[in-house]
């Protein structure tokens, strides 16, 4: 189990993703002869407690898995209602926002620089909330989106990722990818554990 916080609390939940090297060469041999078949990644995709910097969902994929096809997985996995989701211009896709949509959240996603309405006033259906935010930046400018949004609180995610990798690398050891899912997830929970021991620590 990743979390064992017990709440009916309303989570802002910041997403992000990191690949995983398996049985790769040495980087010496990568940049003397460049890659070769061998040369294998995972992906592992978390979701992070804003309030907190507890992770509270992971996924594990092969490399060409994209961001916005593990979403549904990852928000399935959160008990507590989720009250806000920011993620990076990776997850500015159409599923992605279908599964955020259903959760009733706000979604903070930028989207991309050339990004076009998608659901016009003059059309039958419910505004997307990535046109409304798309609205407001041409409005107010895309920084000022970011900061009013809370968007910034997304790099959470990314400091959770750098943390996974300090303390326990950026190499798989296991083979298959059962046992490689299985390793990135226990990571994740280590991690956690790591966290509740520190807070206890300074609580004291």
């Amino acid at each position: 189990e990743l979390s064992r916080f017990s709440s009916s609390t309303p989570v802002h939940l910041v997403l992000d993703s990191s690949g995983f090297k398996v049985y790769g060469e040495g980087e010496w041999k990568v940049r003397q002869h460049g890659w070769s078949k061998r040369r294998t990644w995972r992906k592992l995709h978390l979701g992070v407690d804003e309030a907190t910097g507890e992770i509270v969902a992971a996924v594990a994929s092969e490399a060409g898995v994209t961001d916005d096809d593990v979403v549904p997985d990852l928000v399935a996995q959160v008990a507590r209602p989720i009250q806000q989701v920011s993620a990076d211009g990776a997850y500015d896709k159409r599923k992605c926002y279908e599964a955020l949509e259903a959760t009733g959240a706000t979604v903070t996603i930028p989207p991309r620089r050339d990004a076009k309405i998608w659901q016009h006033g003059n059309k039958e259906g419910e505004p997307w909330q990535r046109d409304e935010n798309l609205r407001t930046i041409r409005r107010l400018g895309r920084k000022r989106w970011k900061r009013e949004a809370g968007y910034h609180r997304r790099s959470l995610a990314e400091t959770a990722i750098f943390r996974l990798k300090t303390i326990f690398g950026a190499t798989l050891r296991s083979r298959n990818f059962a046992q490689q899912a299985t390793e990135l997830f226990l990571r994740a929970t280590a991690l956690n554990r790591t966290r509740e021991n520190w807070l206890k620590l300074l609580a004291r």
